[in-house]
């Protein structure tokens, strides 16, 4: 019933999928060739060489790069639409480049290639608001109990009953636990709303009497040698089991696996901008927004620049060696904001609040953070991001290693001018290691949605830290 079910809803997707390509089409049709808006229109290829384009080419390409890429396949334990979306984003952008191939292939010149590009933007848009929208309703669907996978936890342990309670926490899921197999002196108790129903030795007549969507192994680690019966009586009845493996409480964060030819490798920590396609996304980003900076601040810069020279004898930009990306150190530009110092006593003290070392225009820049614009040249020299974790110099660095688990993990993505833990108020002298959560927090959840709305909440919200 569960995969008629699921068969229904790909059906269903696929059809609502073919329905947002054809409208997008149809936008980006009238945004090229009835109004001006990208250029004149001249002559062109009337709409049924469009839509004949888009019935043997277009939806094709886009069906199949849908399937290539996942997007019909169930998704109840997604955490957010970030990752849908990215997806969408990637079949848009290949989308476009395989359809101008065909082009170039059928020699077809007089074919509108800003079209297609609109069409890759408008399906793009299109695309990742059907899929909140259809995700939303089916969560709906769950959270009311309908739609549910019944599932069967093999363990009576505490990773079983986390387990059970991480599922009775979120309904959204669409996943109810009917049971638990135990040892036989628990059969009959009751945790997290569902019972203990047989000992272990009974799975088989349990299998063959419950119509079970998914069977749960959840057994301690000494146990282990029974896996294989365990998983056997499932395939007996057709059931595909699953394992949570007992060594999970030694991983630090969502684990990914990787395959050297059959054998899988656990990652113990999941960094997305692991992915080439997201550290591509990410440096042009970076690129882009950081030349517009620049640009938009030089005015700013130039000023600064100015001010620091007539009030304070010294340099203007300030360099100061920081630890970056899988711990290379570089030189991180500032403007100057204090008095210049011996480089060894500036290599071991923390700014404070009240700093006899700072400047009156430099006090001014730092609760402004006008010190930190010429960064943005750190940005296109490649050494930082736009967002990311803060740089820290190596001395601190060093004793911070020893003193605060984790600590390295931030330097697994670039460092950047503002981050998680900025926006969060852990700027100057706040916890480090409230800070660390922040960065890796950052480093493992890591999308462009996020980088956004961190340099939104970075211009639009004042830090008291910041000195």
């Amino acid at each position: 019933m569960i995969k008629e079910n699921q068969r229904a809803l790909n059906i269903l997707l696929v059809l609502i999928d073919v329905l947002v390509i054809i409208l997008s089409l149809v936008c980006s049709f009238w945004l090229r060739f009835k109004t001006t808006l990208f250029g004149p229109i001249g002559g062109h290829l009337g709409f049924f060489s469009y839509l004949l384009f888009l019935v043997l080419a277009v939806i094709p390409v886009y069906l199949i790069l849908y399937f290539g890429f996942g997007l019909y396949k169930p998704r109840r334990t997604y955490k957010n639409l970030f990752s849908e979306a990215t997806q969408i984003i990637k079949v848009n952008i290949l989308a476009f480049f395989v359809l101008v191939s065909i082009l170039f292939i059928i020699n077809q010149p007089n074919f509108s290639r800003i079209m297609l590009f609109l069409l890759a933007v408008i399906a793009t848009f299109f695309g990742i608001i059907e899929r909140f929208i259809v995700r939303s309703i089916l969560k709906n669907l769950r959270v009311n109990n309908k739609n549910l996978k019944h599932i069967l936890i093999v363990g009576d342990n505490d990773l079983a009953f986390t387990f059970a309670r991480k599922i009775r926490a979120n309904p959204y899921l669409g996943f109810v636990v009917s049971g638990f197999l135990g040892r036989a002196d628990h059969v009959g108790r009751e945790i997290e709303g569902s019972k203990i129903i047989a000992p272990f030795k009974d799975i088989d007549k349990v299998l063959e009497n419950n119509d079970y969507d998914r069977v749960v192994l959840a057994i301690p680690l000494k146990y282990y040698y029974k896996i294989n019966e365990l998983v056997e009586s499932c395939e007996r009845v057709g059931i595909k089991a699953e394992i949570i493996p007992d060594y999970i409480r030694y991983f630090p964060a969502q684990p990914s696996v990787d395959m050297i030819e059959d054998i899988p490798i656990i990652n113990i920590r999941y960094v997305p901008l692991d992915d080439n396609f997201n550290k591509f996304i990410k440096y042009a980003s970076d690129y882009i927004i950081s030349i517009i900076a620049i640009i938009i601040t030089s005015p700013i810069m130039i000023i600064t620049a100015i001010a620091i020279k007539l009030t304070s004898p010294g340099p203007i930009i300030f360099k100061q060696e920081r630890m970056g990306y899988h711990g290379k150190t570089f030189m991180m530009y500032k403007f100057r904001s204090m008095k210049v110092q011996d480089p060894n006593e500036e290599k071991s003290e923390w700014t404070t609040r009240d700093d006899p070392r700072k400047t009156r225009v430099g006090d001014l820049i730092r609760r402004t953070s006008i010190d930190e614009l010429p960064q943005f040249f750190n940005v296109l020299k490649g050494d930082m991001s736009v967002v990311g974790p803060r740089p820290e110099r190596p001395f601190f660095v060093e004793q911070f290693r020893e003193t605060i688990p984790k600590y390295m993990v931030k330097h697994q993505v670039k460092p950047g001018l503002t981050g998680w833990a900025q926006i969060h108020g852990c700027r100057g002298d706040t916890s480090i290691r409230k800070r660390i959560e922040y960065d890796i927090e950052y480093v493992e959840n890591w999308h462009m949605g996020l980088d956004l709305g961190i340099m939104i909440k970075t211009t639009l919200k004042k830090n008291p830290n910041a000195y």
